[in-house]
């Protein structure tokens, strides 16, 4: 027993440190009505509630990793059914994974909802690395050249 203890210290110092979770106010989905095929993106803000067909969609949280760390996107969903009496089911309420849609996703009869991703309308924007056009760039170094 004395050996397991110091040996866990070390795994657990040898784990790399989780970075804070960024808070986002919006929520992405997909949802699919498989009646005519059509795919829908849809964003709700977090707290508030959105009807997708006969399902209403209503996001509590909504998380991503920071831009340095390994892509991460969850929510925490509840997702109702609209009987035929108006009243609401609940069909869903748990976490979705942006990362792995069909692990978490909304399989119902007609529709199926999923979460996409998260946003911060707020949040800067991400870098975006250009790699230059290296053929317009050997262009302009052969004008330069003398001809033969």
């Amino acid at each position: 027993m004395k050996r397991i203890l110091p040996a866990m210290a070390l795994v657990m110092l040898a784990t790399p440190a989780q970075a804070e979770r960024l808070k986002n106010p919006i929520a992405v989905f997909a949802g699919l009505d498989k009646i005519t095929g059509i795919t829908t993106t849809f964003e709700i803000p977090i707290g508030e509630e959105r009807r997708f067909g006969g399902l209403v969609v209503k996001p509590n949280a909504c998380l991503s990793s920071p831009t340095t760390e390994e892509p991460k996107t969850t929510s925490f969903v509840r997702v109702d059914q609209i009987e035929s009496d108006n009243s609401r089911k609940n069909i869903f309420s748990g976490w979705m994974f942006a990362e792995s849609p069909g692990l978490n996703a909304v399989e119902h009869a007609i529709y199926d909802v999923w979460l996409t991703g998260c946003r911060d309308p707020n949040a800067p924007p991400p870098v975006i690395e250009v790699t230059p056009d290296v053929s317009t760039l050997q262009d302009q170094i052969n004008e330069g050249e003398p001809e033969d």
